[in-house]
């Protein structure tokens, strides 16, 4: 029996969507600001890609070397033993276990705030605060270099956002006064700041909050952990207690995730209208049980920060000469190189030498402030942030 032939397909024409697709990756790759994502096996200070190369690893959050810590990995075990693989339901069904409970209960305790509220990520924390907190006739003032998460946020937001200069004390008291007539006026900042390492002046913006009648929110994704006797963050250390802070886990806490700090009304509210909260299964109890583990190390453990001001000291010794070197006080350290080319040369030169950096480029920053963003871990050593300083100086030196 002959068999039945079958039509030929079509050829689907191109839609406009994927024209537009098409063309905004075009655009991309033809100004060198196309991002990639790689595969590594993380070994320590190490990481391994595909073909089984080896580098060290300068362009990670692992603030206090926390990831691979065998204590906090059994902790997650003996979580996952005693609470199973996940939490199967949201926060308000039946997500919410004592380990939630706990955590929440340890970051009370250690921040001075009345309660927390627990999200899977500081963008969902962070966005779940303004989508929820701010209506229509509210503004939203923002450092210029607030992190994506929170600029997404006041775009979508009813409230009407505006932007002060970074760190700008004087722009930021000018729109606070021509908003006095606005129902709420609600400002953020980080507490450090990604891209730059450096600090919020954050006593002098509380003090124009309070002058005003505002509210303060404070992200410390990158200062909480690192920064204070006990790693209580920026707010601590400039002795500030924001309306808001944002605690995330995906920094110095080695894991992920993240935790509002806030007052019983603020907390009894998100419970009600943050969809992020409300819609969302909650985060792993193991995982809420290994970070009340990781909270005990990073509090106690203080010869981590010791060791991250050693590093630091070391990095910016070996190119205190080098003006494309910023000068933090945080893991951080930026290396401003300005063209997308010349940054993606360097990057190149120093992986060439067995030294991963972070490569950061438009428009994660302003343009032609395209920078490596170097930073540092208990992981590494004094002799490893040596050798990467000086392979930094030659490919400056040298033009690459």
């Amino acid at each position: 029996m002959p068999v039945e032939s079958r039509p030929e397909k079509s050829q689907r024409p191109s839609s406009q969507l994927q024209r537009r697709i098409e063309k905004k990756l075009d655009a991309r790759r033809e100004q060198h600001l196309l991002r990639k994502v790689s595969a590594f096996h993380h070994q320590g200070a190490k990481l391994v890609d595909g073909d089984n190369l080896s580098y060290l690893n300068f362009s990670g959050n692992d603030y206090l070397g926390l990831a691979q810590d065998p204590s906090v990995i059994a902790a997650w075990q003996e979580g996952l033993t005693k609470y199973g693989a996940g939490s199967t339901a949201s926060p308000l069904v039946t997500g919410f276990t004592h380990a939630h409970q706990d955590l929440e209960q340890a970051l009370c305790d250690w921040l001075g705030f009345d309660q927390a509220i627990l999200f899977n990520s500081g963008f969902s924390a962070n966005q779940a605060v303004i989508f929820s907190l701010l209506e229509k006739s509210d503004v939203l003032l923002q450092d210029k270099l607030n992190h994506a998460s929170l600029m997404e946020a006041g775009m979508l937001s009813e409230a009407k956002m505006q932007r002060f200069t970074h760190n700008s004390i004087e722009k930021l008291d000018a729109l606070l006064r021509s908003n006095a007539n606005a129902p709420a006026r609600f400002v953020v900042t980080e507490g450090v700041f990604s891209m730059d390492g450096d600090l919020s002046p954050l006593a002098d913006i509380k003090f124009r909050c309070e002058a005003h009648d505002a509210w303060l929110m404070v992200d410390d994704a990158h200062g909480i952990g690192v920064l204070g006797d006990e790693g209580q963050g920026s707010a601590h250390i400039a002795n500030v207690k924001p309306d808001i802070l944002i605690v995330t886990f995906g920094k110095a806490f080695g894991m992920m995730g993240a935790a509002v700090m806030c007052s019983e009304s603020v907390h009894q509210y998100l419970t009600q209208f943050a969809r992020h909260y409300v819609y969302s299964t909650a985060m792993p109890p193991a995982q809420a049980y290994a970070l009340s583990h990781a909270l005990s190390m990073v509090k106690s453990q203080s010869w981590r920060r010791e060791k991250l001001a050693v590093l630091s000291a070391c990095f910016h010794s070996a190119l205190s000469d080098c003006s494309e070197v910023i000068n933090t006080i945080t893991p951080i350290k930026p290396v401003v190189l300005g063209s997308v080319e010349r940054m993606q040369t360097v990057a190149q030169s120093l992986k060439q030498t067995g030294f991963l950096t972070g490569a950061i480029r438009p428009p994660t920053v302003p343009a032609n402030t395209a920078r490596l963003r170097i930073t540092l871990s208990v992981n590494q050593s004094e002799a490893q942030v040596s050798d990467l300083a000086a392979s930094l100086r030659r490919c400056i030196e040298e033009g690459a």
